[in-house]
């Protein structure tokens, strides 16, 4: 009984007679349609009319399910009343003309079961509360509307006509449940994912994968530099600290302007999180002397053409690669390492090296990192640029990166 009377059971026989009241506009133009050419004026007292007009009311009802907009509001409608898995539906517009002509599919079938097990509904049961009533009202038993058959007309026939409208309407739940089933069974198929939908799904995944991970390189170069810049400024002033004060104050300085830019860079990388990643800009080469002034080592710069003229985007990861540069050679060098810095720009795109002496086996290397170059390379090859690392012929540990001014993604400026 609970599979014809259960909850589930009550809200799939609710979303059937939706599917009868979306058929009656549709249907009512097939009783136009069949009224101008068909004799009998009345064109619902005869069932072969009603048929007919039921025929030319499921291609109209087809030809609907064919906006896009007919996919998520048949995904709601069978989500929340045939209790259908939501992940073997799929979401959004129907672009595609092979989901167009699934949707179609299912909102045809929805309307005809719909419109069947309405019709059925409307007329079987005050039909069977009738018969139910036969043996205890003597009018509803003589009414003409009943129609009984003189044969029928006995005692024990009557006794038993509650039985026989009580049949009728457990009859009535089997259609109706066998015909919800059907719907809940071709919802997969008709209402379910296309091969471009799981394209698109795969797409976006792999966005938001790219996103994650841009957010860890912002994380890692931003917070990893700041860490190891203050580590090493503290550790050097913690050794002067009675001999050297003017250093010490100096260590400290930087230590307070390095944490408050990386506040600042921080709040930058979490708005990627609350606004997007094209509307939260991270720090670029224009911000370059800030970071040289408090890395925590001395670097020689020099420029040739107007880095600060760059693309935005490449100039926000020409940044980050500096930055990394210089946290590599904070972590493997110390605080006295030096560092020769070189920025190219032509037409050919932006040219990085940085030059810093090879570690010596007594240099503290902080722990952990080792995703540093990866980092690099990483945001070189977005921007469809190369990335060079190790030891040079001139006994200096040498990094370089080339990245072109309008490379894969950017647009010209």
């Amino acid at each position: 009984m609970r599979l014809l009377l259960g909850r589930r059971a009550r809200l799939r026989w609710l979303h059937l007679i939706v599917g009868g009241a979306l058929l009656m506009p549709y249907f009512l133009v097939g009783t136009v349609i069949v009224g101008s050419y068909s004799s009998d004026a009345n064109v619902f007292s005869s069932p072969v009319n009603q048929f007919t007009a039921f025929a030319f009311a499921l291609p109209m009802a087809a030809v609907t399910g064919l906006f896009p907009l007919a996919r998520p509001l048949s995904v709601s409608a069978a989500r929340t009343l045939c209790d259908i898995p939501a992940q073997v539906l799929a979401d959004g517009l129907a672009r595609t003309w092979q989901a167009r002509i699934r949707t179609a599919g299912w909102f045809t079938l929805h309307v005809a079961l719909g419109g069947v097990i309405s019709g059925l509904t409307l007329a079987l049961t005050p039909f069977a509360v009738a018969v139910m009533m036969l043996p205890f009202v003597t009018s509803v038993r003589e009414s003409p509307a009943m129609g009984l058959p003189a044969a029928l007309d006995r005692p024990w026939l009557v006794a038993t006509a509650p039985l026989a409208g009580l049949a009728m309407l457990v009859a009535m739940a089997g259609c109706a449940a066998a015909a919800a089933a059907v719907l809940a069974g071709r919802a997969p198929v008709l209402l379910g994912p296309t091969p471009d939908d799981r394209l698109a799904a795969a797409e976006r995944r792999a966005a938001d994968l790219a996103v994650r991970n841009r957010l860890a390189r912002e994380l890692h170069d931003s917070v990893g530099h700041a860490l190891s810049a203050v580590t090493l400024q503290a550790g050097a002033a913690r050794r002067v600290l009675d001999s050297d004060p003017d250093f010490v104050r100096e260590a400290l300085t930087a230590i307070e302007e390095t944490t408050r830019r990386t506040i600042g860079e921080l709040d930058a990388v979490l708005g990627l999180l609350r606004r997007g990643e094209d509307e939260a800009q991270g720090p670029a080469l224009d911000a370059l002397d800030g970071l040289l002034a408090h890395c925590g080592v001395p670097v020689a710069y020099t420029a040739q053409g107007t880095p600060e003229l760059v693309p935005r985007a490449v100039s926000r990861e020409a940044y980050r690669i500096v930055q990394e540069g210089l946290s590599n050679a904070l972590r493997h060098g110390g605080s006295g390492t030096r560092v020769e810095l070189r920025i190219a720009v032509d037409e050919r795109g932006l040219e990085i090296t940085m030059d810093n002496p090879l570690p010596g086996r007594a240099a503290a290397v902080r722990p952990g990192g080792g995703r540093g170059l990866r980092g690099i390379a990483e945001r070189a090859v977005l921007l469809g640029g190369t990335t060079r690392s190790g030891p040079d012929a001139d006994g200096v540990w040498r990094l370089n990166a080339r990245l072109p001014l309008h490379g894969r993604g950017q647009e010209k400026r």
